[in-house]
């Protein structure tokens, strides 16, 4: 009995050290939780400073050179291509003949339609003069002046047929890619060559809507090439779009003259300068500072280890900084990293 009652003492005590021993744990484990939910609460940030800069009133836009002129020259008709007389890189003019395709199953078809039209104008005059005599009627006379007009038809449509055994280009350029070769078959519409002409070229670049109003057609615009620093180019504004994307950005279309050595090819990087030389003081930060689009005008400030919904008015443009008119003040710090898990109020922590 005393064996049993001593037993039960054991295993109470046992249970009671375990019990005091978790709750313990469990008020160490609940306090390291406060201490990291209070430290984990701040969103790390990265920030930048609103200062007054003495800026380049030039407004800069990027784009890629494309050829004024760009087409595929196909088959007009089906063959098997005898010879090819250009390569890639060749200069063409306009109606140059580029290939030639079999045609002596079209001078077959040319013969019949010959010998179809003598065989009815022969009928038709036959018939003319057997109805002077009144061996036929008009009425068949007719019907064989309709089998003459027929036959003279398609002996036209045979001989435009068979003068199209050439491939020949409509514009003048440059061969960027052949597609056929001697003995390959082609089928009408059948692509052979592309023809670029790159002695003007075309430089597409969106505008911001604060800048545009200052472009017009016609206007003189200096243009770089990303791989030529010592060189520059002079383009000529051909459009201006009258509606802009859903970035208040509007597409400005530039034409440029190529040099002599045809320097400018399609496809290279290419960069516009709009606007004077002179400068402006303004008021900047960089644009990763806003929220969303700059047009949003939305940025975040941080302020007592807060960041700070703050609305702005954005202005002028100049690369990867922008203007702002009103909202900030120089030496305002805002945060230019790590907006998306903001709002306001929000405790931040900067990091470098």
């Amino acid at each position: 009995m005393k064996r049993a009652i001593i037993s039960i003492v054991v295993i109470a005590a046992v249970l009671a050290a375990m019990f005091y021993i978790l709750n313990k744990n469990k008020a160490k484990v609940a306090e390291e939780t406060a201490v990291v939910a209070q430290k984990n609460s701040a969103v790390a940030v990265r920030i930048d400073t609103a200062t007054n800069q003495a800026m380049n009133l030039a407004y800069q836009a990027n784009g890629t050179f494309m050829p004024k002129q760009e087409v595929t020259v196909g088959a007009e008709t089906g063959g098997r291509v005898v010879r090819v007389l250009v390569d890639e890189g060749s200069r063409v003019s306009a109606g140059q003949t580029l290939a030639i395709v079999e045609g002596d199953k079209l001078n077959v078809n040319v013969s019949n339609a010959q010998a179809a039209y003598d065989n009815a104008l022969s009928n038709l005059k036959r018939y003319e003069n057997a109805l002077s005599t009144g061996g036929v009627t008009q009425m068949q006379v007719d019907q064989m002046r309709l089998q003459f007009e027929s036959a003279k038809n398609n002996l036209k449509s045979a001989k435009l047929t068979a003068g199209d055994v050439t491939i020949k280009t409509s514009v003048s350029g440059i061969v960027n890619s052949r597609k056929i070769e001697p003995g390959a078959y082609v089928s009408p519409g059948t692509p052979a060559f592309d023809i670029v002409n790159v002695s003007t070229l075309k430089l597409r670049v969106n505008v911001d809507e604060k800048n545009v109003a200052t472009l017009r057609v016609g206007q003189t615009v200096e243009v770089l090439a990303s791989v030529y620093n010592d060189k520059t180019f002079t383009g000529r504004i051909t459009f201006i779009a009258p509606k802009s994307d859903g970035s208040l950005n509007f597409p400005v279309e530039i034409e440029i003259a190529n040099n002599a050595n045809n320097d400018l090819r399609a496809g290279m990087y290419g960069t516009a300068v709009f606007g004077g030389e002179g400068t402006s003081n303004a008021l900047v930060v960089p644009r990763t500072a806003f929220v969303g689009s700059i047009s949003d005008n939305k940025i975040y400030v941080l302020k007592n280890g807060k960041a700070v919904e703050t609305k702005v008015q954005s202005g002028r443009s100049f690369g990867d900084l922008i203007e702002v008119t009103s909202g900030l003040q120089s030496g305002d710090q805002v945060i230019i990293s790590g907006q998306i898990n903001l709002t306001d109020q929000t405790p931040v922590e900067v990091i470098k």
